[in-house]
């Protein structure tokens, strides 16, 4: 007996509405609804694979892919095709590594700034007015 949709959600670290949002998305299979008492009918079960599923959608997410890339990459996983899953992780690392660089420049002006507000002459701080529009 498998868990229901509360149950993948919480043991995928997220909520019921984003286990939707992926299914929409076609990231997570939505399983049939078994007959059952009701209108309704029976509770959609996922199992352990959707749960291994959606954590690699979360630590994907956390690492920066888009969920297109994702998508792609679980795609691949179906077709063992390596090339093109390490074309996406390179690319994910070139981006990384732009980020990088861009944070390190802002933490170097920002430090500069820190020691001109604390070594400046009276007036206003260097923090303050390099933030000002031209």
């Amino acid at each position: 007996m498998g868990m229901t949709i509360a149950g993948l959600a919480r043991e995928g670290g997220v909520g019921v509405e984003t286990v939707r949002y992926y299914q929409r998305r076609r990231l997570l299979d939505t399983p049939d609804r078994p007959d059952g008492a009701g209108t309704t009918g029976g509770i959609r079960r996922y199992g352990n694979e959707d749960v291994r599923r959606l954590r690699f959608i979360r630590s994907a997410q956390a690492a920066g892919f888009t969920l297109e890339q994702i998508g792609e990459l679980l795609a691949l996983d179906a077709t063992d095709d390596r090339a093109r899953a390490r074309q996406l992780a390179n690319e994910r690392i070139a981006a990384l590594d732009a980020k990088i660089e861009e944070l390190e420049r802002v933490r170097i002006s920002l430090r500069r700034l820190a020691r001109e507000c604390g070594d400046g002459p009276d007036g206003p701080c260097p923090i303050l007015t390099a933030f000002e529009a031209d």
